[in-house]
C-alpha cells in the first residue's frame, strides 16, 4: 500500500470510529479531521511548521465543534500527568508548573538546569544543555501535555537518559527519524553510568515534535 493510500484508509477509518460514537457528526468536524491528518502528513515530512499550522487550525476546528470531547482528552493528559509524577517520585520542592500554552526557550542564554515537572495543552520547549548550569548531580526533567515541539540539544559531557512516547507526530534522534503514530523512545548517550551529571527527561504528548541532536 502506498503512503498516500495508507493516509486515506486512516482518515476513513478515524471518521468512521467517530461516526459510530457521533452520528450527527458535522461538516466541522470533518474539516477539523482532514486538517489534523494534513498537519500530521507534513511533519512526517519534515515541514513541521507547516504541519503544525494545520494541526492548530484543525485544533481550534474540533474545539469548536466538540468542547466536550477536547475538555476529556485535556482530563485524560492531565490524569496521566499526575501519575507519571506519583511513579518518578519527585523529591519536594521540585518545580512543577501546568499551563494552558508555554514556552520555554533555554537555548538563547546560561539557565540552571534543576528537576522540574511541567504540563501545558500547547508548548514549546528549546532546551540546549551546553549553556545550562546543574544543580544536581542527577536531574528529572518531566514534559507533558497535549501538543509539544521539543527541541533537545545534546553536549558530549552529559549523561543524558530520555523516555519519550508521541502518540501522534514525529521522533528526530540525532537524525535518524520515526514519525507517524504511537512513537515511542528509550535511550541513553554512550557513557551514561559514568558521567558526572546525568539528566533524565521523561517526555509525553498526544500531538508532539521531538528533535534531539548535538551543537
Amino acid at each position: 500500500m502506498s503512503k498516500r493510500s495508507h493516509w486515506i484508509a486512516v482518515i476513513i477509518i478515524v471518521v468512521g470510529f467517530l461516526m459510530l460514537f457521533n452520528r450527527n457528526m458535522n461538516l466541522l468536524t470533518a474539516a477539523a479531521l482532514v486538517l489534523l491528518t494534513l498537519g500530521m502528513l507534513q511533519v512526517r515530512k519534515g515541514e513541521t511548521h507547516k504541519g503544525y499550522r494545520y494541526l492548530g487550525v484543525g485544533a481550534a476546528l474540533l474545539l469548536l465543534d466538540n468542547l466536550m470531547i477536547v475538555f476529556l482528552i485535556v482530563l485524560a493528559s492531565l490524569a496521566y500527568f499526575y501519575s507519571k509524577n506519583k511513579k518518578i517520585h519527585l523529591k519536594e520542592g521540585v518545580m512543577k508548573k501546568q499551563n494552558f500554552m508555554a514556552r520555554y526557550y533555554w537555548d538563547q542564554s546560561s539557565w540552571r538546569l534543576r528537576s522540574m515537572s511541567l504540563w501545558h495543552a500547547i508548548g514549546e520547549v528549546n532546551a540546549d544543555l551546553s549553556l545550562s548550569i546543574p544543580e544536581e548531580k542527577h536531574t528529572i526533567v518531566l514534559l507533558q501535555g497535549v501538543m509539544g515541539n521539543v527541541r533537545l540539544t545534546l553536549p558530549e559531557d552529559y549523561g543524558v537518559e530520555i523516555e519519550a512516547s508521541v502518540l501522534f507526530g514525529r521522533i528526530n534522534l540525532l537524525g535518524e527519524q520515526d514519525s507517524g503514530m504511537m512513537n515511542n523512545l528509550v535511550w541513553r548517550t554512550p557513557g551514561y553510568e559514568s558521567s558526572e551529571h546525568k539528566v533524565k527527561f521523561v517526555i509525553s504528548y498526544i500531538v508532539g515534535d521531538l528533535n534531539i541532536h548535538n551543537p
